[in-house]
């Protein structure tokens, strides 16, 4: 049998180249974890890498492999009989929900917060076809498992489009949609061309601490950095400088092929579930902006037009706009982000 692509290239890289359980954290501002060590070298399962609660894991078989998927499950004192499902964004893990966390189990809810398959410390398979529908049908079999009926589904960045995507296959199970600076508001695939997953790949292994911290900078901040900013790249910037760095920037390669070839935008239309929209209209975000022309490239990620424009496509939803606020309002607008989360989770909420 012809030696994988991923064998392949792990190979040249290699030649050029559990979790505790913590104090919960104050929901005062956002934070990615209690603990996080600037400058760690992080293994694939991020060994080292603090969580604010107890981490689980659900052990499954997908693809032939034995895969193990992680997960926060908090549950409150005093149960409201509600839950609610945080899924996370690609640069992320379910870590930087910490201060959303907090608030949601004070007032009853039960939170559930899984990290993907390539992502967290869920496995990283060394070959894998990525997929919405299959991370989708993980998170439900999650909830199958844990016996949960029925969630709100809070999604932000990637983990929007993998909310808009499980709340179409399994309309019945979702209460509520909050979608916050999602990507996929656009279909990149009409103005951008296709990356192979081998460049892909490459772009992703020569990634390096200070190449993130820029990307974030440029595209989440609109040109600013502040020290606060900085544990948000430790995740992404630890695995760059640890043993693991091939398996994960090939893992990160594949979802970003998966961000890119399968559009959600197109659905909005079948979306049956009350939904919010949480957009900071300063967000630029865009796949495949360094593949395409200057003038091009200005065009995409428009999160004040794209947020407008998807209010209108979802037949139930509602838009609560953050002017000057970019791609993490749960960091830059956490007071204005959580007022507009709590007040739609509430059961006192009004349906659209």
């Amino acid at each position: 049998m012809r030696r994988s692509v991923y064998g392949s290239l792990l190979a040249l890289a290699l030649v050029a180249c559990a979790s505790r359980p913590a104090v919960p954290p104050s929901s005062a501002g956002a934070s990615t974890g209690p603990g996080v060590a600037r400058g760690t070298a992080y293994d694939a399962d991020l060994t080292a890498y603090p969580y604010p609660y107890e981490v689980h894991f659900r052990s499954f078989e997908a693809q032939g492999q034995s895969l193990r998927m992680a997960y926060m499950d908090v549950q409150p004192a005093t149960p409201n009989g509600r839950a609610v499902l945080l899924l996370h964004g690609k640069n992320f893990s379910g870590a930087y929900w910490a201060d959303t966390i907090a608030p949601l189990v004070e007032r009853g809810f039960r939170v559930l917060v899984p990290d993907q398959v390539g992502f967290g410390k869920s496995s990283k398979p060394a070959q894998f076809q990525y997929s919405f529908h299959a991370l989708a049908s993980y998170t439900r079999d999650l909830l199958d498992q844990l016996g949960i009926t029925r969630v709100s589904v809070v999604g932000h960045s990637m983990g929007g489009m993998l909310a808009a995507r499980f709340s179409l296959l399994y309309a019945p199970r979702v209460e509520r949609l909050v979608l916050v600076n999602p990507i996929g508001l656009e279909d990149w695939s009409r103005v951008v061309p296709y990356s192979p997953i081998e460049q892909a790949y490459t772009r992703e292994l020569a990634n390096t601490r200070d190449k993130i911290r820029e990307y974030m900078r440029q595209s989440y901040f609109a040109g600013q950095w502040q020290p606060a900013y900085e544990p948000l790249i430790e995740l992404t910037a630890g695995w760059t400088e640890g043993p693991d760095r091939a398996r994960i920037a090939y893992n990160s390669a594949l979802t970003s092929d998966m961000i890119f070839t399968q559009p959600v935008v197109h659905d909005f239309g079948r979306i049956v579930a009350p939904t919010l929209l949480i957009i900071g209209t300063r967000d630029r975000t865009a796949l495949g902006k360094n593949l395409v022309s200057p003038e091009v490239a200005a065009t995409l990620g428009d999160y004040e037009r794209l947020g407008k424009a998807a209010a209108l496509a979802i037949p139930r939803a509602r838009l609560a706009e953050l002017p000057g606020v970019g791609h993490l309002p749960q960091v830059e607008a956490f007071p204005a982000y959580l007022q507009h989360l709590l007040g739609f989770l509430e059961p006192s909420g009004a349906n659209p």
